[in-house]
């Protein structure tokens, strides 16, 4: 061994034992938040790229943003509204929202610290087509509007002391999405400055290859880069945290690395006793990977993970640990409501949290890869995740989307999402298409090949899926598609299940897509059949944009199929609303998902000689509530979901009727005239009344209810307090048929960052400080400004007792 080397392993050696035996793991903070004090207008104008340039008068704003949620200019009632545009390029896609271009500056400065490091900037998603300029220098384009992208900053940053400039410009423009997809850097933006040596971007790889209650190997892989010219000896060390923070394991391993390269390291640490990740027990480990040079630590990496087995098979299903699991899963867009596009990370939590406490247990992130904040929330929470990557590959859906750009970018973008997303327990599947056009043909079967080769290099741990809709000759052509796929998605196919499984008895398969009022049938199968997985309903949640594909209307004749087009903005497919309140196909799927006994529901009235049509993705027009003022008399239809094998309905105490209900139902239809009082629905078992629930009318509106979810936050700006209005009568009932506008107003250490309600045909500002009331609700998204201290928020409207809350920020 060469001298040199010899003393530079000593060192390396001597250095570790030290730093080991102090305790010491910290190190200086190596990923700084960027989200802070840009400036931003939306236009095209030439040369903002350049360092010089004049920005005086753009606005200044904080990332997560999202410019499409935001009112347009020249508001008229008759064509814009908000930000709705009746001639948006979008139609109905996009929810008549608008893109357009926009550019956005920051201004930062070169510290002394930073002058010998590396230094690159990462985005997290940014909707579409971005090109980045530091100090004038153009340092890439990126197409694809969900996928994460990183761009080194090193050759061009000032001297310590003096100004940076970034400047990035967004173009959303033409037809390009079927969905809402919002505009600009709508998700996190981060520094991260690092050693010449260090742990390369998404360079940590931890997988669990076995595992049992009393056992688990932890194999990590980690690339470790070297900007350097020469080689260098570094010492790798890797530490194990348990969920409780204590150290559980830790490998070391001396490492010589050669100028300009990167070498990926393996190590293995056994870890007793394992705490085992799963949906019921989301335990997270947390490796911490440092690079030590003598007694420094120069680089330093945590990285949180699960321990927990996989296994999927036609004869068993799907088992997490060894235990069986049925998917109860929904399709899931990235929107996140009033704010539009803007993950702020609350916004991503309360939205997990909500499926979470409405039974699902697995989501779908249709049609794109979701943020990394969505994902550390399933994780944390116990959610399963389908992480998906196309909604198109070489043909188009729309005529300016992604398929322009697949065949130079499908590779970036995979291996972007994997290298990001592979440390997340809560991801069980990798998708690589939704309904993809060529999906049966030549050119369809060579991609899906292609992006299966790649995924399983990449990540060798996770099945890989797609979701394949229904085709012409489903018997010739799907068979090829599905040979190549680990478990087939199938979209709206449910009659195919078990035809398909008497031919190919091996095959896997799970309802990637379904219809809301299919959902007895699909979870009985699913119940019946270890061979299928589960069920993703279209959605779990409403969303902005394929505006009105939800829909229930009433016609003069049965089948009517009208353009609902403008004022539909929402897809209202969901079985929660908008804001976050239930809808009537969530109460539903309670019975069928065995969470609840019994539930009801009320159909609003239909006038004489018009009939209802649903959309396949729809629901009747009904509702929990009997507050039906004006309608006394009138023949209301009741229907009873139960699981019970005799239901009764009474009304105001007196019994109205009861019903058997069929082997093959969970519903019971009841007729009867409207009168107030209380209607209750009862579980008949052995002939005794058992679970019940009921449903009181309303008084008239008399005062304003403030419901906030958390009313201690964190100053920070990436923590939110929803607030819900509620109208209530004097006895605190909601109050559900009025509509009352509600007047906002906010002091203290916070902002409104959105209102809305669970319209989806009330066209109304998102960002101004009113909203009316559906439903008997609306809601209010309060923000903290960066400041502790107190928010006070005040809710008003007319003939109504006045309503104020108090929100603590820390």
């Amino acid at each position: 061994m060469k001298k040199g080397l010899l003393i530079s392993l000593l060192l390396v050696s001597v250095g570790i034992l030290a730093q080991e035996k102090s305790g010491s793991l910290a190190v200086s903070a190596r990923n700084i938040p960027f989200d802070q004090n840009w400036l931003f207008v939306k236009d095209s104008m030439p040369n903002a790229e350049q360092q010089g340039f004049n920005d005086s008068k753009w606005r200044k704003l904080d990332l997560p943003h999202d410019w499409s949620i935001e009112d347009l200019p020249n508001q008229t009632p008759d064509s814009i509204i908000g930000p709705f545009h009746k001639g948006s390029p979008g139609w109905t896609y996009t929810g008549f929202t608008v893109g357009g271009t926009g550019w956005y500056r920051k201004k930062f400065i070169t510290l002394k610290e930073e002058q010998s490091k590396q230094v690159t900037i990462h985005f997290d998603g940014v909707y579409m087509n971005s090109d980045v300029w530091l100090n004038g220098h153009h340092l890439g384009d990126h197409p694809n509007g969900y996928t994460p992208f990183y761009y080194d900053l090193t050759p061009y940053l000032k001297v310590a002391g003096q100004e940076n400039v970034l400047a990035v410009r967004v173009r959303n423009e033409g037809r390009n999405s079927r969905w809402y997809s919002g505009s600009g850097i709508y998700r996190h933006v981060w520094l991260t400055v690092k050693d010449v040596v260090h742990i390369a971007p998404w360079g940590i790889f931890i997988t669990t290859p076995d595992v049992s209650a009393n056992s688990a190997t932890v194999k990590i892989k980690a690339s470790i880069g070297n900007k350097q010219a020469s080689g260098n000896v570094v010492h790798l060390v890797t530490t194990i945290l348990s969920p409780q923070g204590k150290i559980v394991g830790r490998s070391r391993q001396i490492i010589t690395l050669d100028g300009n390269a990167t070498k990926i390291c393996e190590q293995s640490i056994a870890v007793n006793n394992p705490a085992l990740w799963s949906i019921e027990t989301p335990h997270l480990y947390k490796t911490i990977t440092e690079i030590r040079k003598g007694a420094q630590t120069i680089d330093r990496v945590e990285t949180p993970f699960g321990i927990r087995s996989i296994k999927i098979d036609a004869v068993n299903g799907l088992t997490i640990n060894g235990k069986k699991v049925l998917l109860k899963g929904g399709c899931v867009h990235h929107d996140n409501g009033p704010l539009g596009a803007m993950a702020i990370d609350r916004a991503e939590e309360r939205k997990v949290e909500i499926l979470k406490k409405n039974g699902f247990n697995a989501i779908r992130c249709s049609h794109n890869p979701p943020s990394t904040q969505f994902l550390n929330v399933c994780d944390r929470l116990g959610m399963l995740v389908i992480d998906e990557a196309f909604d198109m590959w070489t043909k188009a859906k729309r005529p300016d989307d992604y398929h322009q750009y697949f065949k130079d970018w499908w590779k970036q973008d995979i291996d972007a999402i994997l290298l990001r997303d592979r440390n997340h327990p809560s991801i069980i599947f990798w998708s690589i298409g939704n309904e993809i056009p060529e999906r049966v043909d030549s050119i369809g079967l060579a991609i899906r090949k292609m992006l299966k080769q790649r995924v399983r290099e990449i990540d060798p741990t996770r099945m890989v899926t797609e979701a394949i809709h229904r085709t012409p000759a489903w018997d010739k052509k799907t068979p090829a598609a599905f040979e190549d796929l680990d478990v087939a998605g199938y979209n709206y196919a449910i009659e195919r299940y078990e035809p398909d499984h008497q031919k190919f008895s091996d095959r896997v398969l799970m309802g990637t897509e379904s219809y809301p009022m299919e959902a007895l049938e699909n979870w009985s199968l699913a119940e019946k059949h270890p061979y299928l997985l589960g069920d993703f309903v279209w959605t779990a949640i409403d969303y902005l944009g394929e505006a009105s594909i939800g829909n229930s209307s009433i016609n003069s004749k049965k089948d009517f199929n009208p353009n609902l087009g403008w004022p539909w903005f929402n897809g209202y497919s969901g079985d929660i609303d908008l804001i976050g309140n239930k809808k009537a196909p969530s109460y539903y799927r309670d019975v069928v998902w065995r969470n609840k006994p019994i539930a009801m529901a009320v159909h609003a009235p239909i006038p004489d000689g018009m009939v209802e049509n649903v959309s396949r993705w729809g629901w009747p027009d009904e509702s929990q509530s009997w507050t039906w003022p004006g309608c006394e008399e009138q023949s209301l239809q009741v229907r009873i979901f139960s699981r019970a094998s005799i239901v009764r309905l009474l009304l105001n105490g007196k019994i109205i009727a009861e019903q058997k209900i069929a082997d093959s139902s969970i519903t019971a239809v009841f007729q009867l005239p409207y009168q107030p009082g209380t209607l209750k629905a009862v579980n008949i078992v052995n002939g005794k009344e058992a679970d019940a629930v009921k449903f009181k009318t309303a008084g008239a509106a008399k005062r304003i209810r403030l419901i906030a979810d958390r009313t201690n936050i964190h100053a920070s700006r990436n923590d939110l307090s929803y607030v819900m209005v509620e109208i209530t009568d004097e006895k605190g009932q909601v109050v559900p048929d009025d509509e009352i506008p509600i007047q906002f107003s906010i002091s203290g250490a916070g902002e409104i960052a959105g209102v809305g309600n669970a319209s989806p045909t009330d066209m109304a500002s998102f960002k101004q400080p009113k909203r009316k009331t559906v439903n008997g609700k609306c809601l209010a998204i309060v923000r903290p400004t960066g400041n502790i201290g107190m928010i006070t928020l005040k809710a008003t409207a007319y003939g109504l007792r006045p309503a104020q809350i108090v929100i603590h920020t820390r």
